[in-house]
This record gives C-alpha cells, structure tokens and sequence, in this order.
C-alpha cells in the first residue's frame, strides 16, 4: 500500500508556486467572469459614496468584506489555482472552499442588499423589496431547503460519479463553480448574514444549522482520506485523494467553529441592543408617568430609601 501510495505522488502534477502567481486563466468565460466581479466592486464603492454624500456613514468593514470576498472569488477562479482544479484534487478542495465557504461569509457580513437599499432612490428601493418579499425567494431561502442543498452539495459532488464527470465536461465544471457559489451565499445569508431574509432563524437556530455541518466535513474527510481508490481515477491519485480529504476536513471543521463563533458574538450584539432598547423603552415610559402627574398636579412618590440589613 505504502509502494502504491509513493508511486501515486511520484505521478501527481507538482504544484509550483510561480504558476499559482502568474497562471491567469484568460478564457471567454473566465473574462467574463472577471468583469461582472470588479463591475460589482464598483457598484458597491459607488453606493458607499453616494451614502457619505447624504452625510450618512457605512462599515468600512463590510466594505473591506465585501472587496474581500470579491478577491477570494477571483482567486477561486480565474488565478493560477484554477489552472490546477482539474489536475490536483487538493487545490480544487481550496477552490471549493473558497468559493462555498470563505468568500459567501464575507459577501453575507458585507449586507449588500441592506447598501442597495439605502443607496438607491425610491422606486429602485420598491423594487429591491418587492423581490426580496416574492415568492420564489421565499422559497429558495427556507432554511430546511438552504440546508439540504448546502449539505447536500458536498455530500453529492465528492462522493458520488459526478465529480468526475464535471471533470471530462468544462460547461458542468464551471456551472458547478456557480452552484457552489450561489448555495454558499444562500447558506451564509442566513446564518451570518445582515441583510433582511423572508426567514428569521433564532441565534439558536443558526447554531444547529452550523452544528449539522460538524459531522457532514467528518463524513466526507473520513471517506476520503480513508479511501483506496481516487476520487476521479482518470484526473487524480489515490495519495492527492487523500490530501484533499484532509484539507476538506481540517479546514471545513475550522470554518464551522469560526462561524460558530461569529454567530455568538452577533448573539451578543443583539442582547446588548435590546438590553438597551428595554432601559430607554422604561426611560420614556417613567419621564411620561412624571410628566404626566406633573400636570395633574399629582405628587409623584420619591423612591423608597434601600432598607439597611444587620
């Protein structure tokens, strides 16, 4: 096993660091791909412009998030690592966890939806809510249905033939890189995210549904990495097989517990911003009741002195 397993690395392409840098994928596609990416940046730079006009002030961290995020994806796709998905399985791994986890997290934390609304005018506004509130998009953001496609996807693409076959085909391969983009978002937006959704989970909620992804990455990095055949005979080896399911593996869990972490602490915000409401919320309602008696001409009682314990 272990000959077999050496033979395997000796056949795998070496992955070198100058193509990582300067491989750029130059493909119709990829062209396009890369002018819809830097378009969106700019929209998103331009509306945060438009809001300092109106004298009203947005995150420089969801800025920073959502350029971020727009970076990851051109990493994903059009850097010198998308040149080596369909030879070594490891960095299509990376490439699947870009484009799945890492770059919809930071478009979820970067509220685009919420700029757009804020940035546009009246009826673009009307718009942006009349598709936020249709049925269809109620629908495709059901957290039962989010869940089984996020999950689903992975389970599906790397343990079953298709994998392999979005390899011998390049229109499966980069509409596979588009559904696992637009899943990823879907996923992240509702448990991360800070735009309006049609459903709103519970920080309890949000954690279960992390929860459930704890022992998915465990199913996949142990099939994978326990595996004596590779994943795509015909593209990889049996030892970049197991790479990847390693990678898949450490790096998903590590992203869980993360995200894990990034729910808690929004959890956090939003007990310290009701605790507030509630403490105004009382204020007002005790500076009515003295207003009130103050003009009814009706003593307000003085608090009650502490009473002293022995």
């Amino acid at each position: 096993m272990s000959a077999r397993l050496a033979l395997a690395d000796v056949r795998s392409p070496a992955v070198r660091v100058h193509t990582l840098l300067t491989g750029f994928q130059h493909d119709p596609l990829s062209v396009v791909a890369l002018a819809v990416e830097v378009g969106l940046v700019v929209w998103y730079l331009g509306a945060v412009r438009r809001l300092a006009r109106r004298g009203r002030r947005w995150s420089p961290w969801r800025t920073a998030s959502f350029v971020g995020a727009s970076a990851l994806v051109m990493v994903a796709v059009q850097s010198g690592l998308a040149a080596y998905d369909d030879e070594v399985f490891t960095a299509h791994v990376v490439q699947h966890l870009l484009l799945m986890n890492l770059a919809p997290i930071l478009f979820a934390l970067s509220a685009p939806m919420t700029l757009a609304l804020q940035a546009a005018g009246r009826p673009v506004q009307q718009r942006l809510l009349a598709v936020l509130h249709h049925r269809a998009v109620a629908f495709v953001t059901r957290p039962v249905f989010v869940a089984i496609v996020a999950y689903g996807t992975m389970i599906g693409y790397f343990l079953t033939p298709f994998y392999g076959l979005s390899l011998e085909h390049t229109w499966l391969h980069d509409l596979s890189h588009l559904h696992f983009l637009v899943s990823g978002c879907l996923f992240w937006w509702l448990v991360v995210g800070r735009d309006p959704s049609p459903w709103r989970l519970s920080h309890a909620a949000k954690l279960g549904l992390l929860a459930v992804g704890i022992p998915v990455n465990a199913l996949l990095g142990l099939v994978l990495t326990g595996s004596r055949v590779s994943v795509a005979p015909a593209f990889h080896t049996v030892a970049d097989t197991h790479r990847g399911g390693s990678v898949l593996w450490i790096v998903g869990e590590l992203i869980t517990l993360v995200s894990m972490a990034i729910v808690v602490y929004q959890w956090l915000q939003y007990e310290q911003r009701e605790a507030i409401r509630a403490d105004r919320r009382l204020d007002a309602l005790e500076a009515a009741e003295a207003w009130r008696a103050g003009h009814e001409g009706i003593e307000v009682p003085a608090p009650a002195a502490p009473v002293e314990t022995p």
